[in-house]
């Protein structure tokens, strides 16, 4: 029976516990246990998780209580359980993608994202699920089988981070880190209610992170509240001189930026591509959210963009990672995924070289929009989310649909821009609606403070 699950929430927030944590109030064993036990009853339900490392989680955070019990604090993620996407590195512990290609794939090595959790003291609880190899934003198309949205289980979760975005939801952790290529962590973020935020394009290491398009990859967190999900990326923000994509730009402070004044800012409202043919309940929702920005910034204007709509360049980076394992062993990708990496199979190098220019080009002319305003403010996406059953009784219409849902997300990989999600009310099913706040290029303390200032000054 499809039902809403999110009946025990998490109460506190990582920054609410941190402070307890580190006064000793607040155990990290006992966190970990009640996440633990939150999954063994919800997941055979949500199917969030494909692997739970209970043991390992149950030592780190044992490691946690005894360095804060000495003094050793490491900060606020100290004790906190998280969780990663399953297509993320974790030494010694399967990496699978959410395919039949990599279901017994054990790296020797840590992601340098989990490199960084695990200095910041965070405890990891295991693997989220996933669109198999990232490639669709609904998270049907999994060798584990459905994610399911916490507030309703007859409906999507959202992809391809829709296993992290569920799990965050319905507290399974306190916060996950996605993957987000054309709205991955926003999408599934605004679908289950929840935070995400995709930073600038360089800002979070992608060494360690199985790609679907290196030009488009960003890694980012995703968390109950904006103020988490600052945490979060703080944590991981930060220039790797082993990863090609990474670019040596200094961090701020994110938790600060929370308490930055908004009086100030000047906020654009790009009307076309974005506000068009939206759910009309989506559009209520977003024209409620702007009326109270209205009240926390300088000026809300309208501005014009022009949106970038190919999709060439994703198709054949996709390709050019799959290609061989997609001739070797074709059986050992779900039918879908292996249509959609073949799209990129024909694409020439002239092209690439040709698309992979215009995006450079387009990440340069995006600067001139911020000239006049701050920040764009959209919904995230056009729809809420659609239901399990509708997108499995029309396969063909998969595919158009998850086009749809990234429709208003997508933009900001190609512009490389820093963007958030959070909500901003729900259909009259239930369902959660979310708001986009996007900022120029390694703004995001500038992203995160309207969006927490949104936050504050709603219900």
């Amino acid at each position: 029976m499809e039902r809403a699950i999110r009946h025990l929430p998490i109460v506190e927030t990582i920054l609410q516990l941190a402070p307890r944590l580190r006064r000793k109030e607040v155990s990290p064993l006992e966190l970990t246990r009640v996440c633990l036990e939150r999954i063994e009853k919800l997941n055979p339900t949500l199917n969030a998780f494909i692997t739970v490392t209970a043991e390992s989680a149950l030592a780190e955070a044992d490691a946690a209580e005894t360095e804060i019990a000495r003094g050793q604090w490491r900060g606020p993620l100290h004790g906190i359980p998280v969780a990663l996407k399953d297509l993320i590195d974790t030494a010694g512990v399967r990496t699978t993608a959410a395919s039949a290609l990599y279901k017994d794939r054990v790296p020797v090595e840590d992601a340098e994202v989990v490199r960084r959790l695990k200095l910041a003291g965070a405890v990891i609880l295991g693997k989220n699920n996933l669109h198999e190899f990232a490639y669709g934003g609904s998270s049907l198309v999994s060798f584990f089988g459905d994610s399911h949205n916490p507030w309703n289980t007859g409906y999507i979760a959202g992809g391809s981070s829709g296993g992290s975005a569920a799990a965050v939801a319905a507290g399974l952790c306190y916060a996950a880190i996605g993957t987000d290529t054309a709205g991955s962590v926003r999408e599934p973020a605004a679908l289950c209610g929840c935070v995400g935020i995709k930073p600038t394009y360089g800002r979070v290491s992608s060494r360690g992170v199985i790609p679907l398009s290196m030009s488009l990859d960003h890694v980012g967190p995703l968390a109950a509240t904006v103020g988490d999900a600052a945490a979060v990326l703080q944590a991981i923000a930060g220039y790797d001189q082993l990863d090609i994509c990474s670019v040596d730009v200094p961090v701020s402070d994110y938790i600060s930026a929370l308490g930055q004044k908004t009086k100030a800012l000047r906020i654009g409202v790009p009307r076309f591509h974005f506000y068009d043919d939206l759910d009309s309940e989506v559009a209520a929702a977003a024209e409620q959210a702007l009326a109270v920005i209205r009240t926390l910034v300088a000026e809300v204007r309208e501005v014009s963009l022009d949106v970038p709509t190919d999709r060439t360049l994703q198709a054949a980076e996709a390709y050019a990672f799959h290609a061989d394992n997609a001739a070797k062993t074709p059986d050992l990708y779900q039918p879908e995924t292996l249509r959609r990496i073949r799209l990129g199979e024909n694409v020439s190098a002239a092209e690439y070289i040709r698309v992979r220019r215009e995006l450079e080009e387009t990440r340069r002319q995006i600067r001139d929009v911020f000239a006049d305003v701050d920040l764009l403010v959209t919904p995230t996406m056009p729809i809420s989310a659609p239901a399990i059953d509708a997108l499995k009784g029309n396969p063909d219409g998969l595919r158009p649909a998850e086009l749809i849902l990234l429709r208003n997300t997508r933009p900001f990989n190609v512009w490389g821009l820093p963007a958030i999600s959070v909500p901003c009310g729900f259909t009259k099913s239930g369902l959660p609606i979310g708001l986009q706040i996007a900022g120029s290029h390694w703004r995001e303390d500038l992203v995160l403070s309207l969006a927490h200032a949104y936050e504050q000054g709603t219900e």
